[in-house]
């Protein structure tokens, strides 16, 4: 019998869906597109409150679009525009102090968008709304030194939005473990680790951060580490069974193994909740954005590849989520994040001529079929079967396909600096 994971029907939930490919070409800067491709636009206003979001209007043509965002919330703000995944960033305006004001502009091509503002930058953010831009295609041109400091912005922007849902979804996650909500804290557990699994590259440049925060039980035994995070935490949530092994498959799970105490979970939910607090304070810090830039689209199509390792290595395997099964949550994620780095460098692919084409046609189609295979066993949005009700030939399949998109982008970074 198929085993669905429990759901937590937050909006953050709600907010997770099926990331589109879409290329750097969807919204580009003003300055990087021919000025008789430019339509005229008038300004459009938009006003951030405590819980509105509130822009003059939900439509426009393509072309130049400029956003006058005024602060009128009691926190610092910033506003958004999102692909129609609702998950992309395509172009933000942060650090906007109460009372001020700031422009965003950009020039956007036809099709469906979301509008979101963030009052005090953390969570989900309120009164997301679509927006429509209609008439036609803009020629994208200009330097292109510019446009790949774009990709980086926006490939900041995307990893400082997911740690600003991790905060928050982080307190709610450790509030129920911490006060023996149990049932609540599994539900919540896959659904919190997505935020962070689409980054999850950021954190592991981040010396011993990554290991605080997602160490599997094995990792952190064999090299002398506290065992804390995520994966500890889960021991306590789906405690193991008298005849189940470690993920070393060797030692018995309740070997040398007791609940933790109610101190004890304060302790481990705590370190969890000041780690991820950590990593939020990193990724809004000029050293990442330093980062960023000196690595940059390279940078970005590395972490397209990393992320896709990240699946090969432990999700595909069925140990990343040992005692929980919650592996899919954590592979869809990844893929997620994968696809999302590999949208804002393939513009630069395809620009190499029709060898780049092709290997950008390529990674497409990989991501393509293994977002089919996924879609098989469930969805972020609707759940996933647990990894342990997958057959051997669901298992085969999977590994095959992720094979296939793994042997093309490995090639995408070299193709980008070509």
């Amino acid at each position: 019998m198929t085993r669905t994971l429990p759901l937590q029907t937050t909006g953050a939930a709600r907010s997770l869906g099926a990331l589109a490919v879409v290329g750097v070409a969807a919204l580009a800067l003003a300055g990087c597109v021919a000025k008789a491709d430019v339509a005229a636009a008038d300004t459009l206003t938009v006003t951030s409150t405590d819980t509105a979001c509130e822009v003059s209007t939900g439509a426009a043509t393509s072309g130049t679009l400029t956003f006058d965002v005024a602060n009128d919330s009691s926190q610092v703000t910033e506003f958004y525009l999102l692909a129609e995944d609702g998950l992309r960033i395509v172009g933000e305006v942060e650090n906007i102090a109460p009372g001020a004001s700031r422009t965003l502009t950009v020039v956007a091509q036809p099709g469906e968008y979301f509008t979101l503002c963030k009052p005090g930058m953390v969570g989900e953010g309120v009164g997301r709304a679509g927006f429509s831009v209609s008439g036609d295609a803009v020629a994208a041109t200009g330097d292109d030194a510019e446009q790949k400091q774009q990709a980086v912005d926006l490939y900041a922007a995307f990893v400082k939005d997911q740690v600003e849902q991790l905060v928050p979804a982080v307190d709610d996650f450790v509030a129920a473990y911490e006060t023996g909500d149990d049932e609540a804290a599994r539900a919540q557990f896959p659904q919190v680790r997505a935020f962070y699994e689409r980054i999850e590259p950021v954190a592991e440049s981040l010396g011993d951060l990554d290991p605080r925060i997602d160490y599997r039980e094995v990792d952190a035994v064999a090299e002398g580490l506290d065992w804390t995070g995520f994966h500890r935490i889960e021991k306590d949530l789906w405690v193991p069974a008298r005849d189940a092994l470690n993920a070393d498959g060797e030692t018995p799970a309740w070997q040398d193994w007791a609940p933790s105490t109610d101190a004890e979970r304060a302790a481990f939910g705590d370190q969890l909740i000041a780690d991820v607090a950590e990593l939020n304070d990193y990724v809004h810090s000029a050293d990442f954005q330093t980062a960023l830039d000196a690595q940059g689209v390279a940078g970005i199509s590395n972490g397209a590849i990393s992320l896709l390792d990240e699946v090969a290595t432990g999700k595909i395997t069925g140990e990343e989520d040992w005692w929980s099964g919650t592996d899919l949550w954590d592979f869809a994620a990844n893929v997620e994040g994968s696809k999302m780095a590999f949208s804002l460098a393939r513009d630069f692919a395809v620009a190499k001529g029709d060898q780049g084409a092709a290997l950008a046609e390529q990674i497409d189609e990989g991501y393509a079929a293994l977002d089919a295979a996924l879609s098989a066993h469930g969805s972020l949005a609707e759940g996933f079967v647990a990894y342990g009700e997958l057959t051997d030939d669901d298992k085969r399949e999977l590994t095959d396909l992720l094979n296939a998109l793994a042997e093309p982008l490995s090639q995408l970074t070299s193709t980008v600096l070509a």
